[in-house]
């Protein structure tokens, strides 16, 4: 959204931000201060594309008023009265942002695995639980939410990996194929009754809880991490946890 003093000064605003250079998209424009009422159209552009929540004011003014409702209302303005200022406000805006939602959709990542417990290493049963593991397939990360599966009935999400010590006692953040490791599950209030020995115990298989988006955010930021058949472990995974390709 744009603001402007004069119609010379929209006019030049306006065809400086539709450079092809620049193309900065613009929802509409006006003359004059900026006041409340332009900050509500501003913030109607959140629900699509809230980088573009925001007002360019070029030599005006911005009332009080505005101004409140656009920190309440998560409306950015940038003020300047010069036209440079404005561009290089807008694209570090917009660079933050971006990153920001990179950060967002990195967080969403979870690597497959498959994991067999060792009956004769359970040392902690419930919260939180301590389990010796071999990591059948894939890669086990820090982080990741851990799956029982159950043949007769639903699977059970027990928590998510705190930690891991390798044989040899140091901490590690992650483990592949063929690595046994003990591993730390922590869980949230709503999985604290989860006991090893009465809901699940070594005769079910452990393995990582994937969605959709953690499968896009693989692909998206991960792929070369991924080997063959880590992709083979996930198609399998997608139809444990009936999760529909796009």
């Amino acid at each position: 959204y744009v603001k402007a003093s004069t119609l010379g000064t929209l006019e030049t605003l306006l065809e400086f931000l539709q450079n092809e250079n620049i193309q900065i998209p613009v929802s509409d424009w006006g003359i004059g201060e900026v006041r409340k009422k332009d900050v509500t159209k501003a913030g109607i552009m959140k629900e699509k594309h809230p980088e573009y929540a925001m007002i360019l004011a070029f030599d005006v003014k911005v009332t009080q008023e505005a101004q409140k409702e656009a920190d309440t209302d998560g409306v950015t303005i940038f003020s300047s009265d010069i036209i440079f200022n404005l561009q290089d406000r807008f694209t570090r805006h917009l660079e933050e942002f971006q990153e920001a939602q990179r950060a967002e959709s990195r967080r969403a990542v979870v690597f497959p695995a498959e994991l067999k417990i060792d009956a004769q290493k359970v040392f902690r049963k419930q919260g939180p639980i301590l389990l010796g593991c071999e990591v059948l397939r894939g890669q086990l990360r820090v982080g990741t939410p851990i799956c029982s599966i159950c043949i007769k009935k639903e699977n059970l999400l027990i928590g998510h990996v705190a930690s891991m010590k390798n044989n040899n006692g140091r901490a590690v953040t992650g483990a592949r194929q063929g690595d046994i490791v003990c591993v730390k599950i922590e869980q949230n209030d709503a999985q604290k009754h989860i006991m090893y020995g009465r809901h699940f115990d070594h005769s079910n298989k452990l393995c990582s809880k994937i969605t959709r988006q953690s499968i896009d955010a693989l692909k998206e930021h991960c792929r070369d991490e991924m080997s063959e058949d880590d992709w083979q472990l996930v198609r399998k995974l997608k139809d444990v946890f009936k999760i529909k390709s796009k």
